[in-house]
């Protein structure tokens, strides 16, 4: 018998695209025993701050001295990162084991994303893991992760992405998130916007739900000095921080904070000692890292029009530079063209770049559109020729953002392009 290949397994899968459906997954996890009915587990959703929240969530409860595992997508630089029990990355023999162990079940139907969430869950339930915080994939009704029943759901905001699958107005795509609302069960929010407002409370009164608010129901509040406070429904936690960057934040920490009050009702005994050593100890790859100095280099995977303005309010209100120069790649099916103009306002230089995954926007396209809105544009294809080329044009005081993709953080981190 041939040894099996992870590498070309896992390609294969890729071929087979993206169909949102909860039935192969279904049936891939009862054919595996149905691993994640052995763990309790929080669901996180939402357009952006996704990962950022989900990582607080469980440096919070590895603080509490809880067996924490971690799901996020999508990778930097090894798939294995995606997979993560106590702060512990899967070992690269332990996933292919488990990969080699999945297939086995795999009737050709799952995709890539199903098959990972599958080998995810079955990995947890090994470990037997107290509690699992499970990221959405994409919107989160038909995500392969919502196959759990979550002791609370998150759903961080709700803005413009993925349209295609999720639908081309805010209510639409708050319908999509607000599938992962549990039944019975609690969400903590921090959406805008009456119309998706809106449907999310309607998603909650028909599942009999309860919808707390970020801002109405628990906030935070700046302190000064890098420290805020958490108001919450029943808690009160003062002088807390948080090492990530950027005001936005400040809304994923009370969406975190909110959700670790709801786990305290149902058994989790989280104290105001490991919600303050769990925040202070989160990192969070990709998102406002600051990668290199002399010149300062940023890398943050902005992906739509939501996320590059509040990158461009982080950037100018976290840190102070002479001129910004901008390394930017995107995939074909971002809305690049509103990015490019929120970037615009804010860039000295834009450089487009390259992207190598298949559905990666031709740098030609993007140059063509970044020129409409900025008159200092150039166009060099290979990311790690485009970096170069950026820290060749900065001078002492500059600062050099590389962003629109997770796909091009993930390009400058696996070759080292910083070094």
């Amino acid at each position: 018998m041939r040894p099996f290949n992870t590498v070309k397994y896992l390609a294969g899968l890729e071929r087979r695209g993206i169909h949102l459906g909860l039935g192969p997954v279904r049936r891939l996890l009862h054919r595996l025993h149905d691993p994640q009915d052995t763990f309790r587990s929080i669901l996180v959703g939402g357009t952006n701050g996704k990962g950022s929240t989900a990582a607080s969530l469980a440096s919070i409860l590895q603080a509490a001295h809880f067996r924490v595992g971690l799901y996020t997508s999508p990778h930097l630089v090894d798939v294995t990162e995606r997979i993560r029990v106590s702060g512990v990355i899967i070992g690269k023999n332990a996933f292919s084991r488990l990969a080699a162990e999945v297939s086995r079940k795999d009737d050709g139907h799952v995709t890539y994303f199903e098959f990972l969430t599958a080998l995810a869950f079955l990995h947890f339930a090994r470990l037997r893991v107290d509690i699992a915080v499970l990221e959405v994939g994409m919107g989160g009704r038909l995500d392969a992760v919502n196959t759990v029943l979550p002791e609370v759901s998150v759903i961080t905001n709700v803005s413009s992405d993925h349209r295609e699958y999720l639908g081309y107005d805010l209510a639409s795509i708050a319908r999509e998130k607000g599938g992962i609302i549990p039944r019975r069960g609690v969400c903590v929010t921090a959406a805008q916007g009456t119309s998706v407002l809106g449907t999310l409370e309607e998603i909650s009164v028909r599942r009999r739900a309860k919808l707390i608010r970020v801002g109405r129901d628990v906030r935070v509040r700046s302190c000064g000095a890098g420290l805020f406070s958490y108001y919450g429904k029943e808690r009160t936690v003062r002088n807390l921080t948080l090492p990530l960057i950027g005001r936005h934040q400040a809304a994923n920490a009370a969406c975190a904070l909110g959700a670790v009050e709801v786990l305290g009702t149902r058994g989790f005994a989280i104290g105001d000692d490991a919600v303050r050593q769990g925040l202070a100890r989160v990192t969070w790859e990709g998102r406002l890292e600051v990668a290199a100095r002399n010149p300062l280099v940023v890398l943050d995977g902005a992906h739509n029009p939501a996320a590059v303005s509040a990158l461009c309010r982080a950037l100018a209100g976290s840190f102070s530079y002479r001129r910004l120069i901008v390394v930017f790649s995107v995939l074909a099916d971002k809305e690049y063209r509103p990015m490019l103009r929120t970037l615009a306002r804010y860039t000295d230089h834009i450089i487009v770049t390259g992207l190598d995954e298949k559905r990666a926007l031709p740098p030609a396209r993007i140059e063509e559109a970044a020129r409409k809105y900025h008159a200092s544009v150039e166009r060099i294809d290979d990311p790690a020729r485009a970096l170069a080329r950026a820290r060749k044009r900065a001078a002492a005081g500059d600062l050099i953002c590389v962003t629109g993709s997770l796909y091009l953080i993930g390009a400058v981190k696996r070759n080292s392009l910083l070094t």
